[in-house]
């Protein structure tokens, strides 16, 4: 029988007995709604639920090692932003079955309502600044955190969100304007 050598990770890493998280549920509570939000902005309806759900499995099994003083919601959205990308990429390659196709395409799937508007407009904007606005707008996190999850630093997120606000202020403001005051008029 071979010895083994020590050294100083001759065991496997422990976690010390006086750091405690709080329990999981706590963390769904807490943070459910946010990351919901953060899917349903950057998924479909119907794709944002499966989203969350995955994100709150793969947290819960990698909860236990996350480090002490950790920001959890900005974990979470992480993890999110990647569970979302990953529907995105499968739905890209998924064929959709239909009886007969049709002769124009449906729009994005969305009920007609000022939320189908808001998200049509928002997937006009380009990658980042549509994901800034998001994490920092709906989601609610702070531009430092907006970083972590996206990379890059605090002020290229607050600069692509401010980017994204202003030009989402001159298409989507002046459509609904513009729908508005033909409503009036009719």
């Amino acid at each position: 029988m071979a010895a083994r050598m020590a050294t100083s990770h001759s065991t496997a890493p422990q976690r010390l007995r006086s750091v405690r998280h709080e329990p999981f549920e706590k963390v769904v509570e807490r943070h459910g709604t946010t990351v919901l939000r953060v899917c349903r902005a950057v998924l479909a309806p119907t794709a944002a639920e499966d989203a969350w759900s995955e994100t709150f499995l793969a947290a819960m099994q990698a909860y236990p090692t996350l480090r002490a003083g950790s920001n959890v919601e900005a974990w979470l959205v992480t993890i999110a932003h990647h569970k979302a990308i990953d529907q995105l990429r499968a739905d890209a390659r998924r064929a959709v079955p239909v009886a007969d196709v049709p002769e124009r395409p449906s729009g994005n799937g969305l009920l007609d309502s000022w939320e189908s508007d808001l998200w049509a407009a928002l997937k006009t904007l380009p990658r980042k600044q549509r994901e800034c606005v998001i994490y920092h707008h709906v989601a609610g996190l702070p531009y430092a955190d907006v970083a972590d999850v996206l990379g890059g630093t605090p002020d290229a997120a607050r600069r692509a969100a401010a980017d994204g606000i202003s030009a989402l202020r001159k298409t989507y403001l002046t459509s609904t304007r513009e729908r508005d005051a033909e409503g009036a008029t009719t």
